[in-house]
């Protein structure tokens, strides 16, 4: 039996779980796609560790967490438990190793000394599973690699044999249809699969606009409160 959760029932949380699965699964067929070619991960940013262990025991195998801090924390509590652990916030070059060594997939890697920082780290023989984040807005101040500059980190990124790339990131911007954004995303990716056949990911769509990121091919939709509930409040 889980406990509650954050002041909510167990069953609440599989509900809102089996509903948003229900929704990606109509979403999926609308577009033509199987909905077991999609991974849904759970963002659990703010929430305790609590919650990622109920989340485990009503099925769930992929989390995602935008902090180092609270990765590492919930990683080491939690290591017993067989989850995938998705870094997808910003990364910082001083966090690195400590990034590396709690998750199992970095979205986020949208520098080259981001991912020079992240191959350093490695230990031994391991390989880490990267995307190259790709920014969607006009404004170089947000995170990810301009469209056009894409496929030269990839090339960075494809020469550090600690790293594997798996794909490309990206979030909608505000002021723009998603269905438009998700498209370019699409186009960088079939570009950059041209250098790197093998970088088949693409890890878009939050819970206001995966419908539109999987009918653009998205194959990873990171979804938060939607499942989680609301963030619990920080004081």
């Amino acid at each position: 039996m889980t406990s509650a959760v954050d002041g909510q029932e167990p069953s609440g949380l599989a509900a809102r779980l089996a509903a948003i699965d229900e929704r990606i699964a109509a979403a999926a067929r609308a577009a033509g796609r199987d909905p077991e070619e999609l991974t849904r991960i759970v963002v659990t940013k703010f929430h305790p560790a609590s919650l990622v262990r109920d989340l485990h025991a009503i099925g769930v195998r992929a989390v995602g967490e935008n902090r180092q801090q609270e990765l590492s924390a919930k990683q080491a509590e939690l290591a017993a438990l067989d989850l995938a652990w998705h870094f997808i916030g910003q990364g910082q070059t001083n966090k690195a190793a400590a990034i590396r060594r709690s998750a199992d997939v970095v979205h986020s890697v949208d520098r080259d000394r981001f991912a020079d920082a992240l191959h350093r780290a490695a230990d031994g023989d391991d390989v880490l599973d990267v995307l190259v984040q790709v920014n969607l807005t006009d404004d170089p101040g947000r995170g990810g690699v301009a469209p056009a500059d894409a496929v030269g980190l990839v090339e960075h990124v494809l020469a550090l044999p600690s790293l594997r790339l798996r794909g490309v990131m990206a979030v909608a911007p505000l002021d723009e249809e998603p269905a438009a954004a998700f498209a370019r995303l699409r186009d960088v990716s079939d570009v950059v699969r041209a250098t790197a056949p093998d970088a088949t990911w693409i890890s878009a769509g939050m819970t206001g606009d995966f419908a539109e990121a999987i009918a653009a091919g998205a194959t990873h939709l990171r979804i938060g409160s939607a499942i989680t509930g609301p963030r619990p409040d920080r004081g």
